[in-house]
């Protein structure tokens, strides 16, 4: 028998330091390795978006990935593409940690809104108060000092 199930998740991180480096004419480029990745793991990228200091990931991630597993790949081959490209001038890598949330199916087509949307919702929030703002919606204990 193969392995079967649901897992829709965020997953939200950011450029080390939230240097605001990742300019918009890079970000279709970079998205689109990052869908080529999650692809080649078997997961099903539903919406990728983000603005200059982080990205968020709407995805299906198949049974046999784990999340930390999927973001730490992620994360190593797009520093490695970045630098290769040239993607982003002045690019020092990921932050160490990012934030995951699962959602039900139903939650689906809002999710991809929001990250449709990062833009203009980030004119009048910054990416603290929206990360604040999820952990709290899904009851996640955290410590502020490690979300600057």
């Amino acid at each position: 028998m193969s392995t079967y199930g649901h897992a829709l998740y965020q997953i939200v991180f950011s450029t080390k330091y939230r240097e605001k480096i990742l300019t918009k004419a890079g970000r279709e480029d970079l998205y689109r390795y990052i869908w080529g990745l999650l692809n080649n793991k078997n997961c099903f990228l539903h919406r990728i978006g983000g603005v200059e200091d982080h990205i968020h990931v709407i995805v299906d991630i198949h049974p046999t990935n784990s999340v930390s597993d999927l973001v730490k790949d992620i994360k190593l081959a797009c520093s490695a593409y970045i630098k290769e490209k040239k993607l982003f001038t002045g690019f020092a890598g990921w932050q160490s940690g990012y934030a995951y949330f699962t959602y039900s199916k139903e939650a689906k087509n809002n999710l991809i809104e929001y990250v449709k949307n990062q833009e203009s919702h980030h004119h009048k929030t910054t990416f603290k108060e929206e990360l604040i703002c999820l952990l709290k919606e899904h009851d996640v204990e955290y410590d502020e000092r490690y979300l600057d």
